[in-house]
């Protein structure tokens, strides 16, 4: 140990020292790693840009553009055949263009715009499935029958069929983007080369990028190779496919410098500079593909998948790039305003007599893994950089957890209001205190184990007169449909219920409410529209508003996350005591926030104070908030449980039993009259994300099938990450529907899903991933409806 504090200490002050050197010299380390590629025999040269903050902070030309017939220094201006390049800084920029001006919706059928692509089992394609890669197209067109033009090669991607079933996974494909190319067209009325002049590399100034090089380039131009013949190519496109159609392409044909796209990618994260819109840019970069899929893809951009190697190992998820064969890659990280220009003709090692074959994927990587660490070796990073000299880079990880664990307990509204000594109650004095009300369950905690009940009970200054109960009792062990009026045995307070059988039943009194300042709201949510707890939030602001009441909302987490949103929007019109809001079912907010969503849609006037949490972060799963659970109500027994709740309930209205009744609610799903292989069979067939199904008998002693042998299916949770929860749901309706339709009872499920469409849909026998595709629309503006009340960013 005396040996090592001094290593320690050395170590300690190499970072520091580091950490204080100017970024560009940091840099530096990338010229050995280009270099090394270089001698390797990789590639022959390259040119590498990378900005930062919106600057320029590494520029630099290495090695050789040519090897053959004579040696050729690599220079700044090189001009790269970009190959799939082509595929999102061409034609995906042109498609959302086009889709800015309303000229398709993602969802269409690519039929809808070019008939004859319907041929061969393609009629429900929808561009969006092209776009990110789900189509079920295979790679690329036939090359090994001779063919020319670019009329062919359309003919051949819209005669061909699809490979796998459209939607089911992601399968990279050239096909995809010559049919965009052909919709880029049709939509616009211009060739695609002059469509992408005009309208993308004009106005960003790119004014040596285009499609088909002019014999002027020429000299300036990185040579690649045919693999069909072995001929040295030079101002022709590389890819076989695209030089068949004339060199211009939607997959390829893209010809740049370094610059040029560095001014491209400046420009994305400008927020366009007039090309595009900032909200066009997020949505084009977000994650895009089915609800069920691990590969991540934006439209067109990669974000997370098998050929996301030019992200290297440390920058984020949410950054996006993508990759050329020829050795081009270009990758941008809004998080850290970076972009990163890599620009080889990998290709080209080909020509050199015995030479194995050029590539630039290992180089990708080292190159942004460089890019990131001399990034993250800011000043700003001390704490990281003491945490790696005193526990070493491989258990920094989980000491910066550990840390964090320590440090990121969440507070929630109830503990923030007794350190701020109950300033949002605005206390009264002892002989005129405030008279306030509480809405509460077992729910109602705080950090100490005390009830919320008796918190304000004791509180000085405030007297508390009214407790109000939502379904389930004050002691959340109630189920039944009428829960009577009682008195708290502790502090002697009336208690008034809010849930019974008649809407009037389920709203506080007007009586009561004449006598409170203000009513305290503190419930645990479940995250799911459907939860009546949401519904009884509405009721009171609507109360609140018309008596002058102030309400004030005790936030608590949202036990599944504030980051996911998923599942069909509920109809307009609809409302209900499960439906107060036209919601997904999974909406990602909190009740603070769904509260001043409420208010301020609905109109509803109530005088609302949030007490927020401290410590909570969106992404927060309830097991991360060093809280203990309590069940929210009595069959919502454990996380596991609430994951699966939003997708799970929807079925509950049907006549198959939820496992209400068994030690597994929501967790088992059975009837008498399923076949249970039959049924665990076909769902795992289907390859939903983030569980399996097993084959189960269970005899549930109350609730549906009461006191009866059900057979169905135990659904495993292995990745709650990337589950939609309520796609599961639609995913078991329609499985339920096809296997047993006779039997199934779908009807029943309208009431809780409130999306006609999507019912009609599921009783149309529709595949449920198509189904999803159709709801997204109207889920993103809800996403973005949801954005102006979010209280944790």
């Amino acid at each position: 140990m005396k040996f090592f504090a001094p290593v320690l200490s050395i170590l300690l002050l190499a970072c520091v020292a580091l950490a204080q050197a100017p970024l560009g010299s940091r840099l530096s380390v990338l010229d050995s790693i280009v270099d090394e590629a270089i001698a390797q025999h990789q590639i022959p040269g390259a040119v590498l840009i990378v900005g930062h903050d919106k600057q320029i902070v590494y520029r630099k030309a290495y090695g050789n553009r040519t090897l053959v017939p004579r040696l050729e220094p690599m220079t700044l201006d090189t001009i790269f055949d970009c190959a799939s390049l082509t595929k999102v800084v061409a034609t995906t920029t042109s498609l959302m263009q086009l889709w800015e001006q309303g000229k398709f919706r993602m969802s269409d059928p690519v039929a809808k715009y070019i008939p004859e692509f319907a041929q061969n089992g393609k009629q429900d394609i929808t561009i969006r499935q092209l776009l990110v890669h789900y189509s079920g197209l295979t790679e690329d067109l036939d090359l090994t029958k001779a063919w020319e033009g670019k009329s062919t090669g359309y003919r051949m991607a819209f005669e061909i069929a699809p490979e796998q079933s459209p939607g089911s996974g992601f399968k990279y494909s050239d096909i995809n983007f010559i049919a965009l190319g052909a919709l880029v067209e049709r939509l616009s009325g211009e060739s695609l080369d002059d469509y992408t002049a005009k309208h993308v590399f004009g106005p960003l100034g790119m004014k040596e990028t285009r499609f088909l090089p002019p014999a002027a380039w020429r000299p300036r131009i990185a040579p690649t190779e045919d693999d069909e013949n072995h001929h040295l190519l030079r101002g022709v496109v590389h890819d076989p496919s695209a030089r068949r159609m004339g060199g211009v392409a939607g997959h390829a044909g893209m010809f740049s410098t370094a610059d040029d796209l560095a001014a491209f990618a400046q420009a994305l994260l400008d927020g366009g500079r007039g090309i595009l819109t900032s909200a066009t840019i997020a949505k084009m970069t977000a994650p895009q593909q089915p609800v069920n899929a691990t590969v991540l893809r934006g439209f067109g951009w990669d974000i997370d998948s098998p050929f996301s190697t030019n992200r290297g190992e440390l920058l984020p998820v949410g950054s996006f790039g993508h990759t050329g064969f020829t050795g081009t890659s270009l990758w941008i990280d809004p998080s850290t305003n970076t972009f990163i220009v890599l620009l080889t003709n990998a290709v080209h090692i080909n020509a050199l007599p015995g030479s194995e074959k050029g590539s630039a994927v290992s180089l990708r990587t080292k190159v942004a893994t460089a890019v990131a660490s001399a990034l993250a070796l800011d000043p700003s990073q001390a704490e990281k950089m003491r945490l790696w000299a005193i526990t070493g880079y491989n258990e920094m990880q989980s000491a910066a957890r550990k840390l964090a664990a320590r440090n990121g307990t969440v507070k929630t509204g109830i503990d923030v209001l007794e350190e701020t000594h109950f300033a949002a109650l605005q206390p009264g004095t002892a002989s005129r205190p405030r008279h306030i009300g509480l809405l509460t369950n077992q729910t109602g905690l705080d950090s100490a184990d005390r009830r919320t009940i008796d918190v304000l009970a004791s509180a000085p200054g405030v007297s508390l007169d009214a407790i109000f109960s939502p379904e389930h009792g004050a002691n959340g062990n109630l189920d039944t449909t009428d829960v009577k009026n009682a008195k708290d045995a502790r502090t002697g307070v009336a208690i008034y219920s809010v849930y019974g059988a008649s809407d009037a039943a389920r709203r506080p009194r007007p009586d009561v409410l004449q006598r409170l300042d203000a009513i305290v709201i503190d419930l645990a949510d479940a995250g799911a529209r459907f939860y009546t707890y949401e519904t009884t939030l509405g009721y009171f602001l609507e109360a609140a508003g018309k008596a002058g009441v102030e309400v004030i909302v005790l936030d608590r987490p949202n036990p599944v996350t504030g980051s996911f949103v998923q599942g069909p929007l509920s109809d307009e019109g609809k409302e209900s005591f499960t439906n107060y809001f036209p919601e997904p079912p999974r909406h990602g907010m909190t009740m603070g926030e769904l509260a001043t969503m409420f208010n301020r849609e609905r109109h509803l006037g109530a005088k609302l104070n949030v007490v927020e949490m401290t410590g909570w972060q969106r992404g927060d799963w309830f097991d991360s908030t060093g809280l203990a659970w309590v069940n929210p109500s009595p069959n919502l027994r454990n996380l596991t449980a609430a994951t699966l709740y939003p997708g799970v309930a929807l079925v509950e209205g049907t006549n198959v039993s939820v496992g209400r009744g068994t030690d597994t609610p929501f967790e088992v799903v059975g009837a008498p009259w399923i076949r249970s292989g039959e049924l665990a069979g076909y769902l795992n067939e289907r390859s939903i994300s983030g569980v399996r199904f097993v084959p189960v008998t269970f005899t549930p002693f109350s609730g549906t099938h009461a006191g009866t042998l059900c057979q169905g299916v135990n659904i495993v949770l292995l990745d709650r990450n990337t589950l939609d929860s309520p796609e599961l749901g639609i995913e078991m309706a329609s499985a339920l529907y096809k296997l047993f339709p006779s039997d199934f009872k779908l009807d029943r499920m309208a009431d809780l899903l409130v999306n006609q469409s999507v019912f009609e849909a599921i009783r149309a026998g529709q595949d449920p991933r198509r189904i999803a595709d159709d709801w997204r629309e109207a889920l993103e503006k809800f996403v973005g409806l949801r954005e102006k009340y979010l209280l944790y960013k």
